[in-house]
């Protein structure tokens, strides 16, 4: 199978004390996820949490696999050594932002 090119998805913009999902597998494709970058706006400090979830389920603390302070105004990256890998019908990555809104975008590959 040939992979497709790199690209970085649609921004996704998580308020205050909630998540939302940025790549989800579909059809049992290799989704290849390289790296995660998360912003907080100039009005204030916030956390912002990663979630690697199995088989359609939800974000709890059991699927989350980092969380990085992210200080008003900056840019963090979550960029692993080897791509988090999603191949089962249902697996998603998921955002979630602290105590106030955080702005993500990643780097998506897809085998198919």
């Amino acid at each position: 199978m040939a992979l497709t090119r790199g690209k970085l998805s649609n921004v996704v913009v998580v308020g205050a004390a909630s998540t939302a999902g940025i790549v989800t597998c579909a059809s049992s494709k290799k989704v290849y996820v390289k790296s995660v970058l998360a912003h907080a706006g100039t009005g204030a400090s916030t956390s912002a949490d990663i979630y690697f979830i199995p088989n359609a389920g939800t974000a709890t603390s059991d699927t989350r696999i980092a969380r990085m302070d992210v200080q008003a105004g900056e840019t963090v990256f979550f960029e692993p050594s080897y791509p988090l890998v999603l191949d089962t019908t249902g697996d998603n990555i998921s955002v979630g932002a602290g105590a106030s809104t955080c702005t993500f975008i990643e780097l998506v590959t897809v085998e198919g």
